[in-house]
């Protein structure tokens, strides 16, 4: 979920120099929001002082560099906070895994598109954002509906009827974004209920992100 809206984003726009802090930047502030995260979740903020304390500065160093070339990329910021403060509340609670959350964190790694183009100096790429939206969106459901909704009818028809909004979007996009997203719901109809380990789950993802990647690409 973390490349993916970056490779759509860098494939569509082409390479400028501030993408390769971008990507550092973008890695690094996934891994402090991770422990900030836990922090919140523990109530123990000193035992992830030191994780917190490595990725910060790792993170606004090659941050800054980024903005300071593309300052229109600030108008991501309030739709980032917004989406963190999702995020914060839910590890409040402690229910990170709550369908709300992993939706938030879906959007915020999809933005990455826009954001790319935005570095690449072009015009935000919104049919791309929606298929990679779209595709992830689906992959919550379906992804619970095989690990820790497994067996749940209400997730599983939750999940097929997700995916048939999805691929009516889809067919208003374009052919390819059509078949792809008709294999999708296959996925979501057919393999719910079949003994898939979560390394198999992982697998059959990797091989629908190349085909969601090569979608979003081709709809530009």
């Amino acid at each position: 979920m973390l490349l993916l809206p970056y490779l759509a984003g860098l494939l569509l726009s082409g390479f400028a120099w501030p993408a390769v802090p971008l990507l550092g930047a973008w890695i690094a502030g996934y891994l402090l929001s991770y422990y900030l995260l836990q922090a919140v979740k523990t109530r123990r903020p000193a035992r992830f002082g030191p994780q917190i304390g490595r990725y910060a500065p790792v993170t606004v160093v090659l941050a800054v560099p980024v903005v300071a070339a593309r300052p229109a990329l600030l108008w991501f910021a309030p739709a980032y906070a917004v989406l963190l403060a999702v995020n914060v509340w839910y590890a409040w609670r402690r229910r990170e895994r709550a369908l709300l959350n992993d939706l938030a964190s879906v959007v915020q790694s999809c933005l990455m598109v826009p954001v790319v183009a935005v570095v690449a100096g072009s015009a935000p790429r919104w049919q791309p954002f929606l298929i990679v939206l779209l595709y992830f969106t689906g992959t919550v459901l379906f992804v619970k509906t095989m690990i820790r909704e497994r067996g749940s009818v209400a997730y599983r028809r939750a999940s097929i009827v997700y995916h048939l909004a999805a691929l009516a979007v889809a067919t208003l996009i374009d052919a390819v974004a059509a078949v792809v997203f008709a294999g999708l719901l296959c996925r979501a109809w057919l393999l719910p209920g079949r003994p898939l380990t979560p390394r198999q789950v992982g697998f059959v993802e990797i091989g629908a992100s190349v085909l969601v990647l090569a979608a979003a690409v081709l709809a530009d």
